[in-house]
């Protein structure tokens, strides 16, 4: 790749990878916007899905890092969440390499605006930690079939993610926002890291591109954890709202273009 190429690529990759990372730690999602800045900038579907995993992975996993100091990830949920994804993730990103991602648009359509109206109308949703209802073997069973399926949706196709981790983790498992958000961070950290080995075993993953990502990508995740730990629910939920809303605009697009 010349050295213009690369610099054109970076210069429209990197900032949004910035600001995917914001979001992806508030809220999930950040994958709407990283995912698209690589298409932008002329990657190949299969390439763009790779090095995005290149870019996401080290903020999500530092993110995942500042929420466990802060004691907001419940173990061993956490953990089983994320054994999970790291499985699901890995047979989903085989799938990516082999099938077209489009029947997962109409899937999608029919899921997220079910998730907004649920948001709309539970307006305690996540206020508070009912998880004390169901026994640890329970929650550890709930944790590892969430991460076994959001980690297969996360390897195949990725955007939303970690917005579903979380709807997934306060509605099963009765999380609030803040735990859901912490534990959705380590199943995300994994998917990400077992997608990523995937797809560069595969040889998909273009590094010159993915390293710098990655670094605007922990900054991101920096920034946005911080403000998702300092403002809790009160960041998180309006958040929510407006990744479902991205994310119903995308999947409509790429079904009309």
């Amino acid at each position: 790749m010349e050295w213009n190429d690369l610099l054109h690529i970076l210069l429209i990759v990197c900032p949004l990878v910035f600001l995917g990372g914001i979001v992806d730690a508030v809220a999930g999602g950040g994958g709407l916007i990283t995912l698209p800045a690589y298409l932008l900038a002329g990657l190949d579907p299969h390439a763009a899905s790779a090095t995005n995993k290149c870019g996401n992975v080290w903020g999500t996993l530092l993110s995942a890092y500042r929420f466990w100091r802060r004691g907001e990830i419940r173990m061993p949920s956490a953990a089983w969440g994320a054994a999970g994804a790291l499985v699901g993730a890995w047979a989903g990103a085989q799938l990516n390499l082999i099938l077209p991602d489009r029947f997962l648009y109409y899937i999608m359509l029919v899921i997220v605006p079910v998730m907004a109206v649920f948001l709309l109308l539970k307006r305690d949703f996540g206020t508070e930690d009912r998880s004390g209802q169901f026994s640890p073997l329970r929650l550890s069973l709930l944790s590892l079939g969430i991460g076994l399926a959001i980690g297969c949706y996360d390897g195949f196709f990725g955007p939303g993610a970690g917005t579903f981790l979380m709807l997934a983790y306060t509605s099963l498992c009765k999380f609030d926002l803040l735990t859901a958000s912490g534990n959705t961070k380590a199943a995300n950290a994994a998917s990400n890291a077992a997608s990523l080995v995937t797809f560069a075993l595969a040889g998909e993953v273009v590094w010159a591109v993915g390293i710098p990502a990655a670094l605007c990508g922990l900054a991101g995740g920096y920034v946005g954890s911080g403000l998702a730990l300092r403002g809790g629910a009160k960041v998180i939920r309006p958040m929510f709202f407006v990744v479902l809303t991205i994310l119903t605009v995308r999947l409509i697009y790429d079904l009309l273009v």
